[in-house]
């Protein structure tokens, strides 16, 4: 009797025992289904979803581990650093071989198709901005580093400080803004001089630049004169808030390519160049070309009847056609055979916010060391000789601080816009060498969608060095959330004039990035990352720190 109710206990343990088994099992299996993305041991992963913008849970999560970019691992506060970061974006391993694996642009794509439909109907261009590589703030900003020192407790008034800064030509009523601090009563193009500081042209969400857009726009032109010099027509246009802008007018359609056999420095200005190369310019963080604004001028209203410069007045007519046109005085192109038409007076054309006045804010011209010839049959030093680079980086003001560095941002600019006329450039003298440099005249871009001119690249390919911040910021163009050619697409669909590049010019954006990470990765593969890619991003802490141990020391 005993024996059979211990075998009889025996097998109800083993049953019960299979039971908890099991019960357990299920258990787990409801766990995973219910929490397929648990938070793992390294904390890390969860931090780096809010630069991307994906939400904490639900089923992206599960490709986290997928999305492991070393680039968003360094502004999530985990243990990557900057260095370690971008050697997984690398792209192509160092000469020599080994067996580390990584992550090519191309490779992002596939990635990346999981999560397109969570973040479809939203902006790509403000996911962009919001990503922390567009979120690195600048030095703190002393005395020295500002362009004008303004009195705040001053309200605007009319100053005669002996250029043309602050008068107008027109007698006609003066509109100026007023509100209840001296602050609100300046016009918005003189908020945006002072705004100007050594870092930058103006700051990344400066709530001033899209209401200078708008102004350039729509404001009334109350004054039309030439600008002199130069080798293509271009106006000045005041407006009654004391404001001046830079007025490019058409001469060539958008889908109208730049013929094969034309010499670069023959080429036709394009106003949407213009356009396009501001947008370009602050997609790139670069923020170094003035606001730029598409327009709709009336010809016979907004600069015959109003000009006062009588020799643009005397190159106005009207064409067989019935169109008024005018052609102006300037080097080439001013003439009744490139006369610039209305239909029958309304004519397209780029405003640019113009620089402050040189007498209040001197600027100075630099010839570019990679400037080319300009003649039809020489060739410059810099393309027969492939050392190059050495001897410029031992001349002033290459041989020290980021001049060379920004140099090469300038480079990558105008290698997406195919810009082959980049002769000179222009600094702030108050800011010395320590300064950006400014990206302007960028007419003659856009030229060509079906050529892709490296010889532009040059700079890059002799010095083999890019600002670390500018090779991140292009590898995250190059991954499919943030697109080249649509955020460019998003961003030019505000302009009046939209849309201001044919899809050709977008699809070669994406086309020439590629080609300016390729010839990165070569250089990192030749001479090492550590030696191609310089750390911009440290810099700009340190010079944070230092800004604030001078004033402490000051104190």
């Amino acid at each position: 009797m005993l024996r059979r109710l211990q075998i009889l206990l025996q097998r109800k343990f083993k049953i019960l025992l299979f039971f908890l088994l099991l019960l357990a099992l299920l258990m787990h299996m409801a766990l995973d289904l219910a929490l397929p993305a648990a938070p793992s041991s390294c904390s890390c992963i969860p931090k780096a979803a809010n630069p991307l913008g994906l939400p904490p849970s639900g089923p992206l999560v599960s490709v986290q581990k997928k999305l492991s970019l070393r680039i968003l691992q360094d502004f999530s506060g985990s243990n990557g650093s900057l260095e370690k970061g971008s050697r997984s974006l690398e792209g192509r391993p160092p000469a020599g071989g080994g067996s580390k694996m990584v992550l090519r642009d191309g490779d992002f794509e596939h990635q990346w198709e999981d999560v397109k439909s969570a973040r479809t109907g939203r902006s790509k261009m403000a996911a962009l901005f919001e990503h922390p590589l567009y979120n690195i703030p600048i030095p703190e900003l002393v005395k020295e580093d500002k362009l004008f020192s303004v009195n705040p407790k001053e309200k605007f008034t009319l100053k005669n400080s002996g250029s043309d800064e602050w008068v107008s030509s027109s007698k006609a009523e003066m509109v100026l803004p007023t509100g209840k601090t001296p602050y609100d009563t300046y016009p918005t193009w003189l908020r945006f001089h002072i705004g100007i500081n050594r870092y930058e042209l103006y700051s990344r969400q400066d709530p001033i630049t899209p209401t200078l857009l708008e102004e350039l726009a729509t404001q009334k032109i109350i004054g039309s004169v030439q600008k002199p010099g130069g080798t293509q027509l271009k106006l000045i246009m005041t407006f009654p808030n004391y404001g001046e802008a830079l007025f490019k007018p058409m001469k060539q359609t958008r889908d109208q390519e730049t013929p094969a056999d034309f010499f670069y420095f023959s080429d036709f200005e394009r106003h949407n160049a213009e356009i396009a190369a501001f947008h370009l310019d602050r997609i790139l963080d670069f923020r170094r070309i003035p606001p730029v604004s598409g327009r709709l001028v009336n010809i016979t209203k907004e600069i015959r009847d109003i000009t006062t410069d009588k020799k643009l007045a005397r190159t106005f007519f009207i064409s067989p056609a019935s169109n008024v046109c005018f052609f102006g005085e300037c080097s080439y192109y001013c003439s009744t055979e490139h006369a610039l038409c209305g239909k029958p007076d309304q004519l397209e054309g780029s405003m640019a916010a113009l620089l402050p006045d040189k007498e209040l804010a001197k600027r100075h011209s630099w010839r570019s060391p990679w400037r080319r010839s300009y003649h039809k049959s020489k060739k410059a030093e810099w393309e027969l000789n492939q050392n190059y680079c050495a001897q410029v980086r031992k001349t002033p003001p290459y041989d020290s601080g980021s001049r060379l560095l920004n140099l090469i941002d300038m480079t990558v600019l105008d290698f997406l816009m195919g810009n082959m006329d980049r002769h000179h450039y222009e600094t702030f003298e108050k800011f010395g060498n320590n300064t950006f440099l400014l990206h302007l005249d960028n007419g003659r871009g856009f030229g060509r969608h079906s050529h892709d001119e490296m010889s532009i690249l040059a700079p890059l390919q002799q010095c083999c060095s890019i600002k670390k911040s500018t090779f991140l910021r292009l590898q995250l163009l190059a991954t499919e959330p943030y697109r080249l050619s649509d955020v460019m697409r998003e961003s030019l669909a505000s302009d009046r004039l939209s849309p201001v590049l044919s899809e050709p010019h977008l699809k070669a954006l994406d086309r020439r990035l590629q080609r300016v990470l390729d010839m990165v990765r070569v250089c990192m593969a030749k001479g090492g990352q550590k030696a191609v890619l310089v750390d911009d991003m440290g810099k700009l802490q340190k010079g944070k720190w230092q800004h604030q141990e001078t004033r402490s020391k000051q104190a």
